[in-house]
């Protein structure tokens, strides 16, 4: 299939575009933003560049977004990565799955796709998220004793564990040793890749439109979100 120079050219003008800055507004940019919008060849062009970087493009509302894939190390975060950022020194794979139960239990205290949006509520503060993440922990551990077995694969017995080896710190210390600083650092991540507003001076938090439209159009579908909700012990296997 031949393509207008045209149209090429544009493609490559709003890949780049997304490289640079991970997204792409209606507002920023309207020229962009309409060849991307209004032209299926336009499109179809970008999201083939985006396909062989290892990504998807998608537009959610007035805003299109480049989104690497899982194994994508490039243009997203490895494991080793985001051991290094989240997770105190010398971290094992315990503490890394730690930081991403912690991850998941946020995204549930906001969401539960469900009605037209999935939101839920507006804030929550850090000391609520904090104990939420040690209930659900041990609500985990408490039916994995049941069954006698892991609970879609958490192991939450050894997550609860490297939590618990975690010193607090009603200080508010920024240590990755504790778990106010594991929190901290987590958070202070997360509003770096534009998902949260972190308000330290009121430890509040609160999700960004980017967040919002991600997991309204991506995350929650049906299949999605009952698997997240079974990792975290809110619901059984059928």
């Amino acid at each position: 299939m031949a393509y207008e120079f045209e149209n090429i050219r544009f493609s490559q003008e709003i890949f780049y575009y997304l490289l640079e800055n991970h997204e792409l507004k209606e507002d920023d940019d309207r020229v962009l933003y309409k060849a991307y919008s209004e032209n299926e060849e336009i499109q179809n062009l970008v999201k083939s560049q985006g396909e062989v970087a290892g990504s998807t493009i998608e537009r959610y509302g007035n805003t299109i977004y480049l989104i690497p894939k899982e194994e994508n190390n490039y243009l997203g975060f490895s494991k080793v990565q985001l051991k290094g950022v989240l997770c105190k020194s010398n971290a094992t794979d315990k503490d890394y799955y730690l930081s991403q139960f912690v991850i998941l239990t946020l995204l549930v205290e906001f969401f539960d796709g469900q009605g037209s949006t999935s939101k839920t509520r507006d804030y929550i503060r850090v000391g609520e998220l904090q104990n939420r993440i040690s209930e659900r922990l041990k609500e985990g551990v408490a039916k994995q004793e049941e069954s006698d077995e892991d609970t879609d694969g958490i192991a939450f017995t050894n997550i609860l564990e490297a939590y618990e080896t975690l010193k607090s710190d009603e200080r508010g210390s920024r240590a990755k040793t504790t778990k106010e600083g594991l929190l901290h650092n987590i958070l202070n991540f997360l509003q770096k890749q534009g998902l949260i507003d972190y308000v330290e001076q009121d430890e509040m938090i609160k999700t960004t439109k980017k967040l919002d439209n991600f997991m309204d159009w991506n995350l929650l579908n049906k299949n999605n979100y009952h698997r997240i909700l079974r990792v975290l012990g809110e619901e059984s296997n059928e």
